[in-house]
């Protein structure tokens, strides 16, 4: 692939067995919507104890049996809060690090330069972010925070950013594919196409997940003009308790 070209998100999705969890940001093809989403994947048991609920503007990620939970600390977490004109999605509670540095009036990168990848060695999963500007810029960006060596080190800190532009969206996933230890995601977001509906997308991403891995995901398209919303959720298990 070129620098400008365009990936079809369903291919990247179905010959990748273990994309992890992953961030997706861009605009629909007709120009009408922003599109955000972010789905979840996971191996062991206590990965793939997880549901998303949604309480306003929020998401929230909770045991689907609270029962058999083991560890809840890398694992229930908001992925998705609003505040002002901002979107923030990310994969862990830095979401709310993020929430709390832009409420008190400071930027994005300031947030993450307190935070680094996950302690979970050896896999030692990135942090990836996004935060969508739903003012008249029209801009995103992306974050991921990873290890700058296989012994968790220090934290290498990338940010990119954009303008939403028709049709065209970007997808950061914290792994590059399935393995043991996980490789995690390397070079800048994919480059993919954004399609009209929320619908639609959320056919696109949950049809080519892997069966066995997939846990959870969440659309939600939001009208440039009106600013309404429309949100899509899919969980794989139901909340029991």
């Amino acid at each position: 692939m070129t620098t400008y070209d365009v990936a079809d998100l369903g291919a990247l999705l179905k010959n990748n067995e273990y994309p992890g969890r992953g961030i997706i940001i861009g605009k629909s093809e007709d120009g009408r919507s922003i599109a955000v989403a972010y789905f979840i994947m996971g191996r062991s048991a206590n990965s793939r104890n997880r549901v998303f609920t949604e309480d306003g503007d929020t998401v929230t990620i909770y045991p689907a049996d609270s029962s058999k939970v083991e560890d809840p600390s890398l694992i229930i977490y908001n992925p998705i809060r609003k505040i002002g004109d901002n979107l923030i999605v990310t994969n862990g509670d830095q979401t709310d690090t993020i929430y709390n540095f832009m409420k008190d009036g400071n930027t994005f990168e300031e947030a993450l330069e307190t935070r680094e990848f996950e302690p979970d060695g050896p896999n030692w999963t990135p942090r990836i972010s996004g935060v969508v500007t739903l003012d008249e810029s029209e801009s995103y960006k992306m974050s991921i925070l990873k290890s700058q060596d296989a012994n968790g080190t220090d934290c290498a800190r990338y940010t990119f950013s954009y303008k939403l532009q028709n049709g065209l969206g970007h997808f950061i996933h914290t792994y590059k594919e399935n393995g043991n230890p996980i490789p995690t995601f390397e070079g800048e977001p994919e480059r993919i196409a954004i399609p009209n509906t929320a619908e639609e997308l959320k056919q696109l991403i949950w049809n080519n997940l892997n069966e066995e891995n997939k846990i959870s995901l969440y659309v939600r398209y939001i009208d440039v003009n009106g600013r309404s919303i429309e949100n899509k959720l899919v969980n794989k298990f139901e909340k029991i308790n």
